[in-house]
């Protein structure tokens, strides 16, 4: 099995990546859309803020929805090998409505299942690794987002490794 990684945002080159402003509704930082033939398992995730006076805390979820938000579309290098450079294509599916990051429109759901919610401190980060074995899996044909929903805006950086 081989490890992949995606950021909310496109594959850093000649500058940093750059974060990505939360708002305050619910927005979908990142999404992955497994294909219709495989599931997938993330292993590792985390996100972080730029705030920097306490607040109220950022509700963060890792959640599988049955219903993509529509969101800037990664293109295949942003969708990285974790654990082996030499690793073929990830088989999660690419576009607007698939895998991505930054929403703009968050869909209607109708079922979720969540792998992970925390309340976060702006001013702070978090990240989760799964016990060997314990892994959440994200079924066919579905979403794995990270959302946010926070009291006041502020800039936000995450990612997601995933088994395949």
């Amino acid at each position: 099995m081989t490890l992949y990684i995606a950021f909310n945002g496109p594959m850093a080159t000649t500058a940093a990546p750059a974060p990505v402003t939360t708002g305050t509704a619910v927005k979908t930082m990142l999404q992955i859309a497994t294909p219709s033939t495989k599931m997938i398992k993330p292993v590792w995730w985390g996100i972080s803020f730029s705030g920097f006076a306490a607040a109220a805390p950022i509700v963060c979820e890792l959640v599988q929805t049955d219903v993509a938000a529509t969101v800037t579309a990664h293109i295949a290098s942003g969708v990285q090998p974790y654990d082996d450079p030499g690793a073929p294509a990830s088989v999660v599916t690419l576009g607007t409505s698939a895998t991505g990051y930054t929403s703009t429109a968050e869909g209607t759901i109708t079922a979720t299942r969540h792998a992970d919610l925390k309340q976060v401190s702006p001013t702070t980060q978090y990240d989760y690794l799964w016990p060997l074995g314990r892994e959440f899996k994200v079924a066919i044909s579905r979403f794995l987002r990270v959302r946010v929903t926070a009291a006041a805006a502020v800039n936000a950086t995450c990612f997601v490794v995933w088994e395949e």
